[in-house]
């Protein structure tokens, strides 16, 4: 599965909000060049393609993702170390520490994270 833009950010409100109405979505994107009806499409097709679901047990619809933030970050993730680093994770990490100076906790937490992957 791989979204869209437009699909990313739907998904982003339907994570952080919970399940939504078309009309609040609408809301929370807050884009003056989209109209109300494109959302409205671009969630139709999204429930056709399963990334989200639909309640019509009341009168407003209520849309919620279906698949998880963390499985979409992760095939995210998984691309981007293909395409721009050819598969290797460990120059994406070097660049990632060499880019951003990492706090002592934050280095603490990934020492920890690689001696739980040598177990």
């Amino acid at each position: 599965m791989k979204p869209t833009d437009s699909e990313m950010e739907i998904l982003q409100v339907l994570w952080k909000k919970g399940p939504s109405t078309v009309r609040e979505v609408y809301e929370s994107l807050d884009k003056k060049d989209v109209g109300y009806t494109t959302i409205l499409k671009l969630m139709q097709i999204m429930l056709d393609k399963q990334m989200v679901s639909r309640d019509t047990s009341s009168k407003s619809h209520l849309y919620s993702a279906s698949i998880s933030k963390e499985k979409i970050q992760h095939q995210f993730l998984d691309r981007f170390i293909e395409t721009v680093y050819n598969g290797n994770t460990s120059r994406l990490i070097m660049q990632a520490l060499g880019n951003h100076k990492a706090s002592k906790e934050e280095i603490e937490l990934i020492k920890q994270y690689l001696d739980n992957l040598q177990e």
